[in-house]
């Protein structure tokens, strides 16, 4: 992909990303175009986070995701055709285990490059793999969302070191759930641990923002989807619409939905990244 810039933190656009930001969103939709929430004025950040430090292994099951080890991707795991396409609620491809990458070539280049073309053609401004159908840690996302302008970020088998006790509401939306936006509470700003396209390992801080579309893509990757860190009055108001994907799955393939939102029990998800 032209114009890609595989992003560091020490990127000079990472100066003025947030500013841009402000001037470009309208729609109070995240993973679509949106106006971002009150930021520091740059992408990464020292933040006022929680001040224990933990290795991520320990931060990770401080905050309620399992710490166990994750099986590695085989190169079938990385077979796609492109172009790809958005897996929608309730697919059960959302809910399966994401395997950890240890193969840095340019098969993974091209499944990027991929990921970043349908992102920007749905309007979107994150996608993680299992989101198009493809089960290892991997998350790209853009908040400025047009291809040419703002970062391109790539994280790979990322992990949460540190989390800020500040929390902020936000109307979310998600790729994999088309026309359904609702409030979400989550964490202002994050640490965290990644490797980047080439497999270098990094460390950085996350807020506003980025900060929040990182955690949605996040959840993607723990099998974890956006109404399950909803208040149940949310989650209530939309029901019908998770009730009318569900039907639309099973109109599409001929099979029981493998979910539905009028049997979900309420389940405690990783307590420091919002509230279930």
């Amino acid at each position: 992909m032209a114009g890609v810039s595989w992003l560091h933190p020490s990127s000079s656009l990472t100066q003025t990303l947030l500013s841009t930001l402000c001037r470009r969103f309208t729609l109070p939709v995240v993973l679509r175009r949106f106006s971002p929430p009150p930021s520091t004025g740059r992408l990464f950040s020292s933040t006022n986070l929680d001040r224990h430090s933990l290795t991520p292994v320990k931060a990770m099951a401080k905050i309620g995701f399992s710490v166990k080890e994750d099986e590695v991707a085989s190169p079938t795991d990385f077979q796609f055709e492109a172009p790809l396409k958005i897996v929608e609620y309730p697919d059960q491809l959302l809910r399966a285990k994401n395997k950890r990458i240890s193969s840095f070539d340019d098969n993974l280049k091209k499944l990027v490059d991929e990921m970043f073309d349908v992102m920007y053609k749905t309007d979107g401004i994150g996608l993680s793999a299992p989101q198009v159908g493809i089960n290892v840690q991997l998350m790209v996302f853009n908040p400025v969302g047009e291809r040419g302008e703002g970062e391109e970020i790539v994280l790979i088998n990322p992990r949460v070191t540190k989390y800020s006790k500040k929390q902020t509401l936000f109307n979310e939306g998600c790729l994999s759930f088309p026309g359904i936006n609702a409030d979400v509470v989550r964490p202002e700003s994050v640490k965290i641990d990644a490797r980047d396209i080439n497999g270098a390992r990094f460390g950085f801080s996350l807020s506003g923002l980025p900060a929040r579309v990182f955690q949605h893509e996040f959840d993607h990757l723990q099998g974890i989807l956006f109404f399950e860190r909803m208040t149940e009055e949310v989650v209530e108001s939309i029901r019908a619409q998770l009730q009318a994907l569900e039907k639309k799955y099973e109109e599409k393939t001929g099979s029981q939905s493998p979910e539905r939102i009028e049997t979900r029990k309420r389940k405690k998800v990783a307590s420091g990244f919002g509230k279930s």
